[in-house]
């Protein structure tokens, strides 16, 4: 059985690279804003040698802005691992590259709740430039919480899934 997802709050700021507080995580908004977004700049490091986002970083980018949703919903991997002996880890992910990134722009990075299940939660991911509606990547995440100690599946804490509890809009836009 499906739980329902996360409504999408409207966009925000962090302070000082600072997650916001989880209660602006559930206010409700309509029309696919998004869940959650996080600012991350292009550095030389990301690019290859024409200056483009090299393709595998976008996972580190998608990997970012999940780790600060969970945190700012209460739930940061060491506080999962420390309370619950849980972790999180990518189960499947299809990625869809739109457009490039290049040397210093500045990027959103979005994450929304598609789906979520008793162990397992479907994630909508985008990255765009920063003020404009355009998506660059788009992503499909579903990751799984495993038993740090074995690996083997677990429940999602309760306390958590009711955190991400309330209806979602049908589907994503990202243009």
């Amino acid at each position: 059985m499906t739980a329902p997802a996360a409504a999408s709050p409207k966009p925000h700021a962090t302070v000082a690279g600072a997650p916001p507080r989880a209660a602006a995580l559930r206010a409700g908004a309509a029309g696919g804003a998004p869940a959650f977004s996080v600012p991350v700049r292009v550095y030389y490091e990301d690019t290859d040698a024409g200056g483009i986002v090299y393709y595998a970083n976008w996972l580190r980018y998608f990997e970012r802005a999940r780790t600060d949703w969970l945190r700012a919903l209460g739930a940061a991997h060491t506080r999962l691992a420390d309370e619950s002996g849980l972790v999180f880890v990518v189960r499947d992910i299809a990625v869809d590259y739109h457009r490039p990134a290049r040397l210093d722009d500045l990027l959103q990075v979005e994450v929304r709740l598609l789906e979520a299940r008793r162990a397992t939660w479907t994630l909508w991911q985008c990255a765009r430039l920063d003020g404009h509606p355009a998506a660059l990547v788009t992503a499909t995440v579903r990751i799984a919480a495993v038993r740090r100690d074995d690996g083997r599946p677990a429940g999602i804490p309760r306390w958590l899934s009711a955190r991400v509890a309330a209806p979602l809009p049908q589907s994503p836009v990202c243009g």
